[in-house]
């Protein structure tokens, strides 16, 4: 559904991207990290989830005390530029967005802080204070403590949350734990990304696209565990492919994806078609391209595979209740995706 909707002011037209979709390119940032590296720190709190697997969260162990089991603290941040127009509707999408780094390890997010960039002298401090609403309203729905946070001055708007989860150690999702035989379930629909860039080019509002990036993550998360599932990841910023393909590399296994099988958005299709595809969707494409097999997969279905989402669906190894399976992970083979 689309609507015509003019903002009092339209925050799009204050960023150079939109959302996720602004992402460092996942091969230029796996380059930069490649060269970090660090010994464990000395500690009681060992890590059970680091850089190494390039997961949605950190995540370390605390010890069992007393009658008291041990847990896992789940630990991420995440904000961006503007998505959409409307300041309270962009402060809820981040915060769902940053919340879902913690529900794709399996975790329950307890406390966030704000993290807010704002061009004062140029944007009026009461649409910060509709953007910070909307990322009170959804941590408050999600059950989650918003104590505080940090503001800079900055010539573009950006903001998202910092987030601490905990999680049974016993019972993570992590990204690298898929193995051969397992189905692929994907909890929400594709397209975020090309109507997200439809919007900052002409203003038209989607309201499918707006439901589904404020939808919380929780329930899928939740579902995932109670059906016995250890691996998933959320899809965000690197696209449906860009996402899978790091979960087949490090669980050492190769995703294959039923084309047919992929939910879409209302729109998508035509938004693709329309031209509406941002640059970090092209670069998650050729990031990917040498890794995948796309058999006769046509040119705007590969795009819409590769769209760089905001707060999307979790994608999870194993078959998940309401979530249509799209695939399966199979033993590893000459190429970490193939579509058929």
């Amino acid at each position: 559904m689309t609507t015509t909707h003019q903002a009092p002011v339209r925050l799009t037209r204050f960023a150079h991207g939109g959302g996720c979709a602004c992402k460092i390119p996942p091969g230029e940032l796996e380059e930069v990290l490649g060269a970090l590296s660090a010994p464990p720190a000395a500690t009681d709190t060992p890590l059970l989830v680091g850089l190494a697997t390039g997961d949605d969260a950190a995540v370390v162990a605390l010890p069992a005390a007393g009658d008291t089991p041990a847990q896992a603290v789940v630990s991420t941040a995440d904000f961006f530029t503007p998505v959409v127009d409307d300041p309270y509707d962009w402060g809820r999408i981040a915060a769902a967005n940053a919340l879902s780094d913690v529900y794709a390890m399996g975790g329950r997010p307890v406390l966030a802080v704000n993290l807010l960039a704002w061009p004062r002298g140029v944007l009026p401090f009461e649409l910060a204070r509709e953007v910070l609403r909307g990322g009170l309203h959804i941590a408050t729905e999600a059950g989650c403590h918003v104590g505080g946070g940090h503001s800079v001055d900055d010539p573009e708007p950006k903001y998202g949350m910092a987030v601490t989860g905990l999680a049974d150690p016993a019972r993570l999702l992590r990204n690298d734990a898929g193995r051969p035989g397992l189905p692929l379930s994907l909890t929400k629909p594709l397209g975020l990304g090309v109507l997200n860039n439809r919007h900052k080019a002409t203003g038209e509002r989607f309201e499918q696209a707006v439901t589904t990036m404020t939808t919380l993550n929780r329930d899928a998360s939740a579902a995932a565990l109670a059906a016995g599932a250890s691996c998933a990841t959320d899809v965000t910023g690197f696209g449906l492919l860009g996402h899978l393909h790091k979960l087949a590399r490090t669980s050492g296994v190769t995703a294959v994806i039923d084309t047919a099988a992929v939910p879409y958005l209302d729109g998508a299709r035509e938004a693709v078609r329309d031209g509406y595809v941002s640059g970090g969707t092209r670069r998650n494409l050729e990031w990917v391209a040498p890794f995948t097999d796309f058999g006769a997969t046509d040119a705007d279905t590969r795009l819409l595979l590769a769209d760089a989402q905001t707060s999307g669906g979790l994608l999870i190894a194993g078959e998940v209740p309401g979530a249509p399976v799209i695939g399966e992970l199979v033993p590893s083979g000459a190429h970490s995706l193939v579509l058929r």
